[in-house]
């Protein structure tokens, strides 16, 4: 392996942490949303992780193959649902339940002629102006789907705008008024649901970035009681070591300027492994175990790191660059982004090994703090 940086994905993470949204909302069944390739985890890498789902949901057909081809023999929803008439093949050859989010789409599956009936979610729009029928359209919406042969079970479905900042009594209020009386399983809650909203858990929850161990809100700090376990670590190693002196700089654009003697390491991870470029001085990052801070801009193959923290780190000296030790969401927010960003954006050189259950279940060491942690 030419280069030390490699990406740990841990399937019993996902499992854990699926788990965890069991218990926060045991009422209800559980979509365990792995769009965007498991948010850049790896479908295939996560799957013995997701047993315990009752269902998985998606955006792609190809990703809906894909599970189907790994043995899922459980629901699983595109959340998207369909867009051309050849699409209406597949989803009754997959078995799959579609969203169905406008008349296009509502259209398209009343014209098809399926050997069995589609199950739907039909999707209302009830503030997030995305997707979604308005409340005023939603019942004769669902009257159509409920009068077409084929069209099977109706699951009642919206999203939430801003459930991660602690307001959706607006958004249920106008979903449970124009659903009053329509029958058929409910499904409203996506992550920050789960955590902070059982008041919307109903009859399915569809938990995201939770399930790899990330906050909803892109800041660790607000579920740091919540147990989740990271599923993925990005690990890399100290490659260089140079000694500056005061007013020297470092890195492209000399955004950083040494104020006194210090040791800076260079890391083999850039940009073009999935790091954010913008992320700034002082974002968190951790050697042999020792938190310290980025400096400087990052490259597209390296970035730079204060070793004044560490004084015996060196050559060779292991780095977590997100993970166990620095939460992938307190680089985000350094960053500026949210932790989904970071997970869906590892490239694909960037070598990728299993951690096996026996390993994924043994607690990191500890993180030391440096002069810099925070």
């Amino acid at each position: 392996m030419p280069r030390p940086i490699v990406a740990h994905i841990r399937p019993d993470a996902v499992h854990h942490n699926l788990e965890i949204v069991r218990e926060k909302a045991a009422r209800s069944r559980v979509w365990a949303v792995v769009k965007a390739n498991a948010y850049g985890h790896g479908i295939e890498r996560i799957f013995p992780g997701l047993a315990s789902a009752d269902g998985i949901a998606l955006l792609d057909l190809d990703e809906a193959v894909r599970v189907r081809e790994l043995g899922w023999d459980k629901p699983v929803l595109l959340l998207e649902g369909v867009f051309e008439p050849a699409d209406v093949a597949l989803v009754e050859r997959h078995r799959l339940t579609v969203a169905v989010h406008c008349d296009a789409q509502l259209d398209l599956l009343i014209a098809a002629k399926p050997r069995r009936p589609i199950d739907i979610q039909l999707k209302m729009n009830s503030g997030m102006n995305r997707l979604g029928f308005r409340p005023d359209a939603f019942r004769a919406a669902w009257e159509r789907a409920a009068s077409a042969p084929s069209i099977g079970k109706i699951t009642l479905m919206t999203h939430f705008a801003n459930a991660d900042e602690g307001e959706i009594d607006w958004q249920l209020d106008r979903f449970d008024a124009a659903t009053d009386g329509i029958p058929g399983e409910r499904t409203l809650s996506n992550s920050a649901g789960v955590l902070w909203h059982p008041n919307a858990h109903r009859d399915w929850v569809r938990p995201g970035t939770i399930l790899y161990g990330a906050s909803p809100t892109g800041a660790s700090r607000h579920i740091a009681d919540v147990r989740l376990r990271a599923a993925m670590t990005l690990t890399s190693r100290i490659i260089g070591v140079q000694t500056l002196t005061p007013e020297e700089t470092v890195g492209y654009g000399r955004k950083f300027t040494v104020d006194r003697k210090m040791r800076i390491g260079v890391v083999a991870c850039g940009y073009a492994d999935g790091y954010p470029r913008h992320a700034p001085t002082g974002t968190p990052i951790a050697v042999d175990g020792v938190r310290t801070r980025v400096v400087g801009r990052v490259s597209m193959d390296m970035l730079t790191v204060d070793l004044t923290p560490c004084p015996n780190a060196g050559i060779g000296s292991s780095v977590e660059l997100w993970g166990d030790q620095v939460r992938v969401d307190d680089v985000a927010e350094a960053a500026g982004t949210i932790g989904y960003e970071l997970m869906c954006a590892l490239a694909r050189r960037v070598p990728v090994e299993i951690v096996p259950p026996e390993a994924a279940n043994a607690r990191p060491a500890p993180l030391r703090t440096g002069s810099y942690g925070r």
